[in-house]
């Protein structure tokens, strides 16, 4: 997993040919006055899905197969939960829609605007935590095929 400030995304952009199209299309793209929903980036390769949601108590802790996950805070402060897939167990795990969900602990980490993180299939995170108090956020979640 990684947590950086979006001005650092070029560091990241040679882990693959698609991560680096996943930034470009953070960078380029008015995030601020872009509708919620999803986008398709690559011909659909690669999709985006920008989201404005009120921050919550807890969340489901959660897993990928399919796809790395790179989330962006466009607007507002969460914090995320975060914990590396060693031998947990799944209590759901729907490998046709890309999830698992897990019953484990997690470190939090506080994620603001202006930053991401990108989390492998080996990272299990709980995303959209209120910090401090509940809170507005805009968030883009950019998908890439493994």
């Amino acid at each position: 997993m990684v947590i950086d400030k979006i001005e650092n995304s070029k560091l990241y952009a040679g882990l693959s040919k698609n991560i680096a199209k996943a930034f470009a299309y953070i960078n380029e793209t008015d995030l601020t006055s872009i509708e919620a929903g999803k986008y398709e980036i690559d011909n659909g390769d690669i999709f985006a899905i920008v989201m404005e949601y009120d921050t919550k108590d807890k969340s489901e802790i959660e897993s990928h197969f399919k796809y790395i996950d790179i989330h962006y805070i466009i607007s507002g402060v969460e914090y995320m939960g975060v914990t590396l897939l060693k031998n947990q167990i799944p209590v759901i795990k729907n490998a046709e829609n890309d999830y698992a969900f897990y019953e484990c602990d997690t470190d939090l980490i506080k994620v603001e605007a202006g930053m991401f993180t990108i989390f492998f299939p080996d990272d299990i995170h709980m995303p959209c935590i209120k910090a401090t108090q509940i809170s507005k956020v805009k968030k883009v979640v950019v998908k890439i095929p493994i």
